[in-house]
C-alpha cells in the first residue's frame, strides 16, 4: 500500500504546483480569466505529476514509458476536465472565491486521477 502514500505526496506536491502558477499567472496579467490560469497551472503541475507517479506512487507498474505517459495523459485530461468544470461552476455559477473554486476542483480531479492512475494508467499490462 506503500503507493498509497507516495500518490497522496507527489498529488500534493502537483497540486500546490497548481496553485502557486494559478497563482503567478494571476499576478502576472490580473485582467486573465482565472479558468486561463487554472490551464497553465494544470500544464505545469502535469509534468510533476507524472514524473512523481512514475518514479514513486507506481514505479513497480511494469508499463512502458510511453504507454504509461499516453495513459497517464488521458487520465490527467480527463481529471483537468473534471477540475475545470468544477471551477467553473463554482466561480461562475456560484461564484466562490477564485481560491476555493480552484481547491474544489483540484481535490475532485485528484480522487478521478487516483483512481484511473492505479487501475488503467499505469496498470501492468497482462
Amino acid at each position: 500500500m506503500h503507493y498509497g502514500f507516495w500518490f497522496v505526496l507527489v498529488g500534493a506536491s502537483a497540486a500546490l504546483t497548481h496553485m502557486a502558477v494559478f497563482a503567478l499567472v494571476l499576478l502576472l496579467v490580473p485582467t486573465l480569466w482565472p479558468e486561463i490560469a487554472n490551464v497553465a497551472g494544470f500544464l505545469v503541475a502535469f509534468l510533476v505529476s507524472f514524473v512523481g507517479h512514475r518514479r514513486l506512487s507506481f514505479q513497480d507498474a511494469g508499463t512502458r514509458l510511453m504507454q504509461s505517459f499516453l495513459r497517464f495523459t488521458a487520465t490527467a485530461v480527463a481529471g483537468f476536465m473534471t477540475n475545470e468544470a468544477v471551477f467553473i461552476l463554482l466561480f461562475r455559477v456560484w461564484a466562490f472565491p477564485a481560491w476555493a473554486a480552484l481547491m474544489g476542483g483540484i481535490v475532485l480531479a485528484a480522487v478521478q486521477t487516483f483512481v484511473l492512475s492505479r487501475y488503467w494508467a499505469f496498470k501492468r499490462s497482462s
